[in-house]
């Protein structure tokens, strides 16, 4: 199975972008650095570190990280080893798991949230990153990040 690795040094200008118009379906994301949303995104993401959705994005799909912070749209799945922030013009459907959470006034939320232990999130964390390769590409060609 593939495994993401830490960088040596990620920089302001590591951060993976999906800007403003475009859109992406069906992928599957790895980062393991800060990814930020401003178009569409339906798939999944795994990162290692922050996922940022701006107030125009729209993601569908499952999200496993360490923390957010969404202004935009979200629906599906997300886990948050750390800290999710959801602002006063996001619109989160879905189910969370996250370990601390903060919603600003005006939000919309409609979900199920669960508070995530250090152990639970690792747990999480295999299992996702175990369902990024069912489909089997990745890990048949010994891919790594």
């Amino acid at each position: 199975m593939a495994r993401i690795e830490e960088p040596i040094h990620m920089g302001v200008n590591e951060i993976a972008r999906i800007p403003v118009g475009a859109e992406i379906r069906g992928g599957v994301m790895i980062s393991a650095g800060d990814i930020r949303i401003d178009g569409n995104y339906f798939g999944k993401i795994f990162s290692k570190g922050k996922i940022v959705l701006g107030d125009g994005a729209v993601v569908e799909g499952d999200i496993l990280c360490r923390n957010a912070d969404i202004s935009g749209r979200f629906s599906g799945k997300m886990i948050v080893e750390d800290l999710l922030t959801l602002t006063h013009t996001c619109d989160f459907k879905g189910m969370l798991s996250t370990a601390h959470i903060c919603i600003e006034e005006g939000a919309d939320y409609n979900g199920i949230c669960k508070m995530i232990s250090e152990e639970e999130f690792t747990e999480m964390s295999a299992e996702f990153e175990k369902s990024l390769y069912d489909s089997g590409s990745a890990e048949e060609n010994g891919d790594t990040l």
